[in-house]
C-alpha cells in the first residue's frame, strides 16, 4: 500500500472497453505522479491510501480490468512531516539534553 496526494482529476473518453467509465486521479507518490483509479470519490488535495497490482484490480471491481494503482481510502489525518528527521546541523537537531540540563536529586541545582 501507498499514501499519496490527489493532484488532480484525469479525464480520457476515449478508452478500451473494459476501462469502463470510473474515475481516474492523478496522485503523488513522492516526487513521482502516477495515475490511480478512484473507487471512493476522493477530491484534489486529499491523503489517500492506493493499493497495487492484483489488488488493484480488484479492488478497482474485478481481477481482469486493468489497474495497477486503485485509491481505496481517503485519510482523515495526516501529517507527511510528522516522524522525519531534522536535517543535520538544523537548530532541533543540535539540541539534545545534557547531564547539566538533568535536575538533580533532591531538586537541588
Amino acid at each position: 500500500m501507498l499514501i499519496c496526494k490527489v493532484v488532480k482529476p484525469l479525464v480520457s473518453t476515449n478508452r478500451i472497453p473494459d476501462f469502463e467509465h470510473k474515475h481516474l486521479q492523478v496522485v503523488l507518490d513522492g516526487s513521482t505522479q502516477k495515475v490511480a483509479v478512484d473507487a471512493v470519490g476522493c477530491i484534489p488535495g486529499d491523503w489517500v491510501i492506493c493499493v497495487g497490482s492484483s489488488a488493484a484490480r480488484e479492488a478497482a471491481g474485478s481481477k481482469s480490468y486493468p489497474s495497477d494503482l486503485t485509491i481505496v481510502g481517503i485519510i482523515d489525518h495526516w501529517d507527511p512531516e510528522a516522524g522525519k528527521t531534522p536535517p543535520a546541523g538544523s537548530p532541533a537537531s543540535t539540541e539534545s539534553p545534557t547531564a547539566s540540563d538533568a535536575p538533580l536529586p533532591g531538586g537541588a541545582k
